[in-house]
This record gives structure tokens, C-alpha cells and sequence, in this order.
């Protein structure tokens, strides 16, 4: 079990992060992101309750000392189920406990659990009260600002109204509504409209909380901008695909020195490192790593074709450093 720093812990003033996201912001992905940032808070991808009581626990929450702060998503409804897994999260390190009330999958609906947990917030509340009296980490809720059609903000409003009261004082709120029906998970993070007042206005009426936005934010100062505002904000796809836009965020949203040394071949150069020590103690291909890296080089020369090699499936059977190499000859080529 990774062992909590107690010096790594974000204050509880600003709350910049990198959103949970399914298939991506693996402990692989959280190491590299942690190499671009040392003060954002780093999510795991949502992990059930049913996966940590009957699956693999070390596989679902193994990480690395180096990614704090970092916070574990679960997602399900069931309290005493969530009390014990909250449990676990703590004793594997974890410095947050976060619920997942925010996924439109249908496959996540017929575990009565994400979005549609909005439409139960007393059902939420025993959960996230469950969870406060088991650990003494923070538990906060992930979720969006309504459900399906419907626009009343006193829907979002008597839900965090509710779940606060049960011991939550942080809300993660994604900007837009989550439709249960009709719309994939992916056309739910695009279709539905980005209503930020409503999440303005949850400030408002609850100021002792706090108020964290998620949904739409792409650059630094749209970020810059919510933060006057409220809390925090979460990013997540813009993040994934364009990853070095992490190396701002320490002295954009957090007033720490920049880093000079912090290069992209010096991230590429550690993450390298990484590939080697992860094949050796756990035999994990660098494969497995390397996908989360393809944004590193956005928007430079040759990035395309370093793109091509680190992610070319004839690559596989060689070692990461002649990988490496190939991929900083071709971009060599290119650039000539």
C-alpha cells in the first residue's frame, strides 16, 4: 500500500484537478500527469464497489507515492458496501473519497448508481454518511445539474441541500444536465447545454461549501475566470489530449515558481524511466503507458510522427528506449 505525504496534501482553498475518466486516468496516466503538475489533484478512473469486494483490490488501487494528492472515484449506492470500500481507499493512501453521481451510462444506471443517483438524494446522503463516519479522509460528490430534460435549478439546489447535510462539503458539479436516455456517455459530455450560472448560483446559496465546476474548460484563462467565482474546476478531456497545458497550472492556479528544467523530453525521459522500473516489478508492456502520452508533443513539428511510433502496434515487441529512439529520429527527419 502507497503510504499518505503528509506535505503532498492540496489546501483546501483551491481545488484545480484532473477529472476521473474512464479508461484513461489509470495509475499510469496519474504518474505522468504528476509529472506536469505537483499541486493538481489527480482522480482515479470510477472504480464499483462490486469490483473492490469480489475483484482484484491491489489492481483496482495500487499507486504510486508520487501521485498525491490523489483521490479515489467509487462508484455505487449501497451504503455499508461504500463504508467498506471508502475503508479500503484509506488504508491504501488515498486522500479523498469521492462518489460518482454524475455517469449517464446505461450499463452504470442498471447498477443503480451515477446520474441517476440524483433522483435519490436521501439514497446518497446515507451513502456519503456512511462514508464520513468510516474514514477521516474528505468524501465528496462528483455529479451533474439535473437529469434528463428537466431545467429547475431547485433540482441541483435540494440535492447538494440534501447531501451536505449528511457531511459533504465539497460538490463537483458538471455543468450540464445527464440525459439517461438517447445519448451515449461521450454525446453526454457535448450535447446537453453548459449552464455554468446554475453552478454560480449553488455558490451563492451555499457558500460554506465548496463548489467545484467541471465541463467545457479548455484553456487557462476560462479556467482563471471560474476560479474568481467559485472553489475550483475540474478538467478533463482538454487535459487528456493536451497534456503539457499541466505544466501552466502550477504557477497559473496555484503561484508556485515555474519549473525551467521541466521539458517535454525531460517528461518523456522520467516516463521512459517509468516504463523500464513498471516492466521489471510488475510486467506491465510500455505499451500500456505509452498511449496516455500521445498529447505530449501537441502543436510541434514532427509531433504526428512521433504520435505513429509510440503507438505503432509493430513496435510492441521492442524494448521502450529503441522506441523512444526511433520515435526522436523520425521527428528529427521531419524537422530537417
Amino acid at each position: 500500500m502507497a503510504e499518505k505525504s503528509q506535505s503532498a496534501v492540496v489546501s483546501a482553498e483551491l481545488h484545480v484537478s484532473v477529472a476521473p475518466m474512464l479508461d484513461w486516468s489509470d495509475r499510469h496516466c496519474r504518474y505522468f500527469h504528476r509529472l506536469l503538475s505537483r499541486r493538481a489533484r489527480l482522480y482515479t478512473e470510477m472504480v464499483t464497489t462490486g469490483a473492490l469486494l469480489h475483484g482484484d483490490v491491489a489492481r483496482h488501487l495500487r499507486f504510486d507515492d508520487t501521485e498525491h494528492p490523489v483521490a479515489l472515484q467509487l462508484g455505487g449506492s449501497e451504503p455499508g458496501d461504500l463504508a467498506h470500500c471508502a475503508r479500503l481507499g484509506e488504508a491504501w493512501g488515498y486522500d479523498e473519497i469521492n462518489l460518482n453521481c454524475g455517469c449517464p451510462s446505461e450499463r452504470v444506471q442498471r447498477g443503480a448508481f451515477g446520474a441517476c443517483l440524483m433522483a435519490e438524494p436521501h439514497l446518497v446522503a446515507d451513502g456519503v454518511k456512511a462514508m464520513v463516519d468510516a474514514v477521516s479522509v474528505p468524501v465528496t460528490v462528483k455529479h451533474r445539474i439535473g437529469i434528463d430534460r428537466g431545467e429547475d435549478y431547485g433540482f441541483v439546489r435540494d440535492f447538494v441541500g440534501t447531501v451536505s447535510q449528511a457531511g459533504c462539503n465539497t460538490f463537483i458539479v458538471h455543468a450540464r444536465n445527464a440525459w439517461l436516455k438517447g445519448l451515449s456517455p461521450k454525446e453526454n459530455r457535448e450535447i446537453p447545454p453548459l449552464r455554468y450560472a446554475l453552478v454560480h448560483q449553488l455558490k451563492r446559496d451555499f457558500p460554506h461549501l465548496q463548489i467545484v465546476i467541471n465541463g467545457g474548460l479548455k484553456t487557462t484563462a476560462q479556467v482563471g475566470e471560474q476560479l474568481a467565482l467559485l472553489d475550483g474546476a475540474m478538467l478533463g478531456r482538454e487535459a487528456y489530449h493536451n497534456p503539457w497545458w499541466l505544466a501552466e497550472w502550477d504557477s497559473a492556479f496555484f503561484g508556485l515558481p515555474e519549473e525551467p528544467a521541466r521539458t517535454r523530453e525531460s517528461v518523456e525521459e522520467q516516463m521512459l524511466r517509468y516504463m523500464e522500473r513498471e516492466a521489471r516489478e510488475h510486467g506491465t508492456h510500455w505499451h500500456a503507458i505509452a498511449r496516455h502520452m500521445m498529447g505530449l508533443r501537441h502543436g510541434l513539428p514532427g509531433a504526428r510522427r512521433w504520435r505513429q511510433v509510440w503507438s505503432d502496434h509493430r513496435m510492441k515487441s521492442l524494448p521502450a528506449a529503441e522506441v523512444a529512439a526511433l520515435a526522436h529520429a523520425n521527428e528529427t527527419a521531419v524537422a530537417l
